[in-house]
């Protein structure tokens, strides 16, 4: 049984939103899942997702039993960077979806990984084992995943800490109006596009910081640098899109521009943590892919 006290600072927040940010190895998603199944007590009774918790409330949640994974194992190669025993650190294929959902019930990472692995973590529940962190389906390289509970938990805190080391490289339209700088613009669901993520400044925009710095150019693309401060869904993508520099191939933001490319042009390059058993800082690298190389060739 985890137990909590709201604080000043967390009052007034929604039950699932106060949570995820005391509970970061749980996703949201996940979060509502059981709130709805019974395993969240709000003051010793069952609350509603959307209710608001209050200073010095008691929140509870029990630890839900681990849920029979029902995904396929699939025999599928991975690319391994590192493997012990509690993580593994991947260079994810583009192209690859990273867990089972709705139209991609086979042939993800995770059917991959349940062959591969004699145990992952079952925190993200039946349907995403071992998954700490998510990249696009079209997104290559870098990605972590937790072999047991105790790995997924002091990894989700080192993301929601923001002391996780993330750097991307991202192929975009145009020159930037400057060579490097900050991106500070909080992210939400689009109002009316449901696929997408926009800027908002509204009270539903979630933080969300990119650093980013132009490596080559010339006068039509540009070999962008990004460090991600935050870790929104679809963040480098907005956030370049919102600087005028969208990312190429990206058909969701950017679909003008995307029939040259294979794919987004997005690559996750370097990936650097703290050991969540040992303590010592671990990095890693992702080396470019042989379509990222093809489209970045002719920059100077």
């Amino acid at each position: 049984m985890i137990e909590l006290f709201v604080t000043r600072e967390r009052a007034g927040l929604r039950l699932d939103r106060y949570l995820a940010l005391e509970l970061p190895e749980f996703s949201r998603s996940r979060l509502q899942a059981l709130i709805d199944e019974g395993f969240v007590r709000l003051n010793l009774k069952q609350p509603r997702t959307r209710d608001l918790v209050r200073r010095e409330d008691v929140v509870q949640l029990e630890i839900p039993p681990v849920q029979k994974i029902e995904t396929t194992a699939e025999v599928i190669a991975l690319q391994i960077l590192f493997e012990d025993d509690d993580l593994l650190v991947l260079d994810k294929a583009a192209g690859m979806v990273v867990h089972p959902g709705a139209g991609n019930q086979e042939h993800t990472l995770v059917n991959a990984l349940l062959h591969h692995c004699q145990s992952l973590s079952g925190i993200g529940g039946k349907e995403r084992p071992g998954i700490v962190h998510r990249l696009d389906k079209e997104t290559s390289g870098c990605l972590v995943v937790a072999k047991n509970d105790t790995a997924h938990r002091e990894l989700s805190k080192q993301f929601a800490a923001r002391t996780m080391q993330k750097i991307y490289l991202a192929l975009v339209a145009g020159r930037l109006k400057k060579p490097s700088g900050t991106i500070d613009a909080p992210i939400a669901r689009h109002p009316i596009h449901r696929q997408r993520m926009s800027i908002s400044r509204s009270s539903r925009g979630r933080s969300a910081v990119t650093e980013y710095r132009a490596l080559r150019a010339d006068a039509e693309r540009s070999l962008v640098e990004c460090v991600l401060r935050s870790g929104r869904t679809h963040q480098i993508r907005v956030h370049l899109h919102h600087l005028g520099n969208p990312v190429l191939g990206d058909k969701l933001y950017a679909a003008k521009l995307a029939k040259p490319y294979p794919r987004q042009m997005l690559h996750a390059w370097k990936l650097g943590f703290t050991h969540p058993r040992i303590g010592e800082w671990i990095k890693f690298e992702a080396p470019l892919p042989a379509d990222f190389r093809a489209a970045m060739a002719a920059l100077a």
